[in-house]
């Protein structure tokens, strides 16, 4: 396992992490997410990725159950957890990034995953009814606490990002460390474009989601509709519908037989060429069934066979490379 920084701060993360994101409690047994986080764990592993509003709270739930099982070494992993979209709650302060739904939003992460302190807590999305001067005290708050060691952000704009930095920077507070952005083959503009000056200024780490565009950047769905995948999970219509177009499904088809070309499956590929990209701290994977995650822990293998040639066949493939900004 490739260990890096997560931006300029001195944590290292695994350069390959395991996300709970629609299945654990919900898509996949206790039993099956344990076995996951074991196989995870012993091939070096060392970041687990949760959110308040995953199974609206069951996800940490069944998270935390497993850690206090396990009983690794606190210090050996990191954690995560997410605020903002509230764990079922719909009344006013159950949701959003106010002082008083952070700290509540901590305080049952907390509970939720048997944890003493959560390693990295992100906001959600941004929070247009919350000044963000309320939202960067309140994580600075939470870090003096011991609560939490690191904040950041997860599906901001870059000048968002930049918003808390001055804000935390002329109240000589911590600023955010790192987000979480989709990142993969078919969604590359946020990476690659308009966060790319704030690697620079700031630092910025990246804890990247969906390498594999929710599964399409496989062969599963190449042939027919499969059961039993997230794009068949009820009130996920909307990302099938976003994600399996014929134009990409014509495009995996070519990424699929220049993998095999040189020796690899599309998911390695597809990962590989993630974590190719020198900004992304680590790329998080999502896993229904142990032989899938299994494969995809093998991706850092193919990272020497993404020579220039095959990174400009992948480009002529996809069609989608994003313009550099003009600085």
């Amino acid at each position: 396992m490739e260990y890096r920084r997560l931006g300029k701060s001195g944590l290292q993360v695994s350069a390959l992490s395991l996300g709970s994101w629609l299945t654990f409690g919900k898509q996949i047994s206790d039993a099956t997410a344990e076995e996951l986080m074991v196989l995870a764990y012993d091939n070096g592993v060392n970041f687990f990725d949760n959110a308040e509003i995953y199974a609206k709270g069951q996800s940490e739930i069944v998270m935390g159950k497993i850690l206090k099982k396990l009983k690794w070494d606190r210090s050996s992993f990191v954690v995560s957890s997410k605020v903002f979209f509230g764990d079922g709650g719909r009344k006013p302060n159950q949701t959003g990034l106010s002082r008083k739904h952070i700290f509540e939003a901590c305080d049952a992460a907390l509970r939720r995953l048997q944890v003493e302190y959560i390693d990295l807590f992100f906001c959600h999305r941004p929070d247009k009814n919350t000044p963000i001067e309320e939202t960067v005290w309140a994580m600075n708050h939470l870090i003096q606490q011991g609560k939490i060691f690191y904040w950041g952000t997860s599906e901001w704009s870059a000048q968002e990002i930049m918003e808390a930095h001055m804000v935390a920077r002329d109240l000589r507070l911590i600023g955010p460390t790192m987000e979480q952005p989709q990142y993969n083959m078919f969604h590359r503009e946020k990476v690659e474009v308009e966060y790319s000056q704030i690697y620079k200024t700031v630092g910025l780490g990246t804890t990247i989601w969906s390498p594999l565009a929710s599964g399409v950047l496989t062969d599963k769905y190449l042939d027919q509709f499969p059961k039993d995948t997230r794009l068949s999970i009820e009130g996920l219509e909307w990302l099938k519908e976003r994600s399996l177009t014929v134009e990409r499904l014509e495009k995996v088809r070519l990424l699929n037989a220049l993998a095999k070309e040189i020796g690899t499956s599309l998911p390695k590929l597809a990962i590989a060429w993630c974590v190719k990209n020198p900004n992304v701290s680590t790329v998080i994977l999502g896993a229904s069934k142990v032989h899938h995650l299994e494969e995809t822990l093998t991706s850092l293998n193919d990272l020497p066979k993404l020579t220039q040639d095959i990174i400009t066949k992948i480009e002529e493939i996809l069609g989608n490379k994003p313009t550099p900004p003009m600085f």
